[in-house]
């Protein structure tokens, strides 16, 4: 379990051995975001809390969160691993250096122009998977969003708000909660945004001590859901893009207002078929149905 101070140190490692050389190897098999390309330097090794971040020239950035059981080991070429490959998330590699990181939570490549949850544009919030953390703080953050209209959805990943729920947990936290994923931020009472990070909270304590093995959202799309029957629904959603699962049925606390519809109000009344828009066009011409501005004549 690496604490804050061993992460400071493997980022000091890695800087001493990566800043500066070309990338020549690159493997992360379950990585979100752009790949690092072949021939681009490194410019940069940090560290911020747990997080652990290696920056190109390009200004494309690996942000790796190593949670309590991963960690970031330095090999020379040639030389045998101390962990297993299959425990590997990251191989970075230049002419010299093979850096791996094994059993990170998350791993994920962004550019800083459009990722603003960058965790050096402010203060991080409370870790949640501190049994003291300030769940109080993490609430107030929620409710003082600075833009209200972003989803809860996004919102969750932000690491100013709460550090700790990666792309798995902001899921399954929102199908516990019932909320719907798309909700803006502003419109949550404080009793969801307490629910939502007690929830949080809860089971990233459960993951301390053992891995998830009932996921009731993630990775279960075109599934039955296991509360209301319905089925789990995926898509992309955020910046950067990150798959969101969840239930359309059941889901539908603080749900967004549907989007208005511009559509022809002919194509609305009638089904596919040509010969029903020649009916309904008939109608329109004959009897006056609807006004020059598109409404409803009255009868």
């Amino acid at each position: 379990m690496p604490d804050k101070n061993a992460v400071h140190r493997a980022a000091a490692a890695l800087r001493t051995a990566l800043v500066g050389k070309q990338l020549v190897g690159f493997e992360a098999e379950k990585l979100s975001g752009p790949t690092p390309r072949l021939g681009r330097t490194v410019e940069d090794v940090v560290s911020h809390g747990r997080h652990l971040e290696i920056c190109w020239d390009d200004d494309i950035v690996l942000s790796t969160n190593l949670g309590f059981r991963g960690s970031w080991e330095l090999y020379r070429r040639g030389e045998t691993w101390r962990k297993p490959q299959r425990m590997a998330r990251v191989v970075v590699e230049t002419i010299d250096w093979v850096a791996v990181c094994f059993n990170a939570r998350d791993v994920e490549t962004y550019r800083p122009d459009s990722f603003v949850r960058h965790p050096n544009f402010g203060r991080l919030g409370p870790d949640l998977h501190d049994a003291n953390a300030n769940i109080n703080e993490c609430v107030r953050r929620l409710m003082t969003y600075e833009n209200p209209t972003i989803s809860i959805a996004d919102v969750l990943l932000d690491q100013h708000v709460a550090t700790g729920i990666g792309n798995v947990y902001r899921c399954e936290v929102l199908w516990s909660s019932e909320v719907h994923p798309l909700a803006p931020v502003g419109l949550l009472p404080q009793s969801t945004c307490v629910e939502i990070v007690r929830t949080a909270s809860a089971m990233l304590q459960q993951q301390n001590t053992e891995a998830p093995s009932d996921l009731f959202a993630y990775g279960r799309n075109g599934q039955p859901c296991k509360r209301c029957g319905g089925v789990i629904a995926v898509q992309y959603h955020g910046t950067p893009e990150r798959l969101l699962y969840w239930c359309p049925s059941c889901q539908l606390g603080c749900a967004p207002a549907p989007e208005p519809d511009h559509s022809d109000p002919i194509a609305r009344l009638t089904d596919s078929h040509p010969a029903g828009s020649m009916y309904i066009s008939e109608m329109v011409q004959n009897k006056g149905l609807f006004t020059d501005n598109g409404d409803q004549a009255a009868s």
